[in-house]
């Protein structure tokens, strides 16, 4: 028996690709699978190890074409920028280490960096969770956190002179006035794109306001603002050289107060090994926070989750010690119903 008109139309419809859908060519893909060309296609480490490796030989050698011959003889004079022979010379990096305190000086930064963004990040992740989750104080604040994203950093150096002096406070509240807008606008932005749905799921279950603040949203954007965090101290400690213009004499000048030093003697061998330092400490640092933040949101990085399990296991505890100490309200009628008709259901 032969099947009814009407079927056949269902049938051909089932088959048919929806005008929305973007098609791929299986032949194209499969012939660029091996392409470096290939759109998005995902990079092997060891292949992205060797072409990391490949960029900075790369670097090198057109540094090193710059800069070969005699002073006279080459296209970029000492005074413009020194060989690689000359900079990483046996007594360039003595005087750098010994006579300059190397080590000192680098602890002084890093410690003044620290301070300041320590402080942008108290302040402006707090912020940052209100303006998130309460439009009226992102209002509020926007004509403060636009002025913070968009000025000029060279211009708060007057600025921090004249309120807090040259001593360690003026390094600290540079770097913090620096940061805290970018930190605040991240935080926010991270709340706010959390799904409506964890919010109406949380009141269903009969959570308070306060509860859906600190149980919902500010887990579920906590990945996005812990990665902030880490690409926002990367860009505060390239503002340490400004923060070091001026300093006491009492104190470590810090790395940006060597820069100014040898800029003033005419050592640029110094200069460079210095721009040379900051990169490579701050991507030293940027590898151990990203390690870090692996371990503490392994369900959205696949870290090992031990910081994770052992945060999980702290707020547990805390949460039983307060229980012990203050008494849980009783469940509403409406709740036990909900968890009454969940028990059944089940």
């Amino acid at each position: 028996m032969s099947e009814p008109a009407s079927a056949k139309p269902a049938r051909q419809s089932s088959t048919a690709i929806p005008t929305d859908t973007v098609v791929r060519k299986i032949g194209s893909s499969r012939g660029a699978k091996g392409s470096f060309f290939a759109l998005r296609r995902p990079v092997p480490q060891w292949q992205a190890v060797l072409l990391g490796v490949l960029c900075m030989a790369v670097i090198l050698g057109i540094w090193w074409l710059l800069t070969m011959g005699e002073p006279e003889q080459r296209i970029l004079g000492y005074s413009s920028l020194p060989s690689p022979a000359e900079t990483f010379s046996k007594n360039q990096l003595e005087n750098l280490w010994f006579d300059n305190a190397l080590t000192r000086n680098l602890i002084a930064s890093l410690q003044r960096v620290v301070l300041g963004f320590a402080l942008a990040a108290a302040i402006g992740i707090p912020l940052g969770v209100l303006c998130g989750c309460f439009p009226w104080i992102n209002s509020f604040f926007a004509p403060v956190n636009v002025f913070g994203r968009n000025i000029p950093i060279a211009a708060l150096i007057p600025l921090t002179f004249a309120l807090f002096g040259i001593g360690e406070t003026q390094k600290v509240m540079f770097i913090f006035i620096a940061a805290v807008a970018f930190v605040m606008m991240d935080t926010a932005g991270a709340v706010a794109d959390v799904a409506s749905r964890y919010i109406d799921t949380a009141y269903t279950l009969g959570a308070s306001k306060k509860q859906i603040i600190l149980k919902v949203l500010v887990p579920l954007a906590m990945p996005r603002v812990f990665n902030s965090l880490r690409l926002l101290f990367g860009l505060a400690f390239g503002y340490i050289m400004l923060a070091e213009l001026v300093t006491e004499g009492g104190e470590a000048g810090g790395l940006g107060n060597i820069i100014n030093i040898a800029q003033r003697r005419g050592h640029q061998e110094t200069i460079v090994l210095i721009l040379i330092i900051i990169p490579s400490v701050a991507l030293v640092i940027d590898r151990i926070v990203y390690l870090i933040q692996r371990s503490l949101f392994p369900y959205q990085y696949g870290g090992g989750g031990v910081l994770h399990d052992a945060w999980r296991g702290l707020m547990h505890g805390a949460e039983s010690l307060k229980h012990l100490v203050v008494r849980p309200k009783p469940l509403t009628a409406a709740q036990v119903s909900l968890l009454q008709r969940g028990s059944g259901s089940s």
